[in-house]
């Protein structure tokens, strides 16, 4: 199974409309990629994707990426620089943990979905939405190798 084979139709619908809802009520960005296997960390994977996808440009440092490597059962939150000076220092754990939990109930789109929601509450309430915010990134999920 390939990387944009990993979610349904659905899912993705549900995973993209949580990014859109987190989104909603705060200048923060939120990006999703998933691919099938890595080779050395998950987090420096996940660092070299988030600097691929641009997500270190957002004018606040405001981005965090979720990040999937499905074949090897590992997956990553990273928050830019912005709203890690903002959070818990144990914030993306506890998100990660809940997520965890949904994941070994075989509910992928949903542990994403809950996950990207709780990291919108505190993009809300430490970057609020501005008028004049502009979408920085895609909400889309992206897939595979870069």
């Amino acid at each position: 199974m390939g990387a944009s084979d990993f979610l349904n139709k659905e899912q993705k619908t549900l995973v993209e409309n949580a990014i859109r809802e987190a989104e909603r009520n705060t200048s923060g960005e939120i990006r999703v990629h998933i691919e099938t296997t890595i080779k050395g960390e998950v987090l420096d994977r996940a660092a070299y994707l988030f600097e691929y996808l641009g997500m270190h440009k957002t004018e606040k440092r405001n981005g965090v990426l979720f990040y999937l490597a499905i074949g090897n059962r590992q997956f990553a939150i990273l928050g830019d620089a912005g709203i890690n000076a903002k959070v818990p220092p144990d914030f993306w754990d506890q998100i990660k943990e809940t997520m965890k939990d949904t994941f070994a109930q075989g509910k992928f789109a949903e542990g994403l979905s809950q996950g990207i929601l709780t990291a919108g509450e505190q993009l809300k309430a430490h970057f609020p939405f501005e008028k004049n915010d502009v979408n920085e990134l895609s909400d889309e999920i992206s897939f595979g190798k870069k």
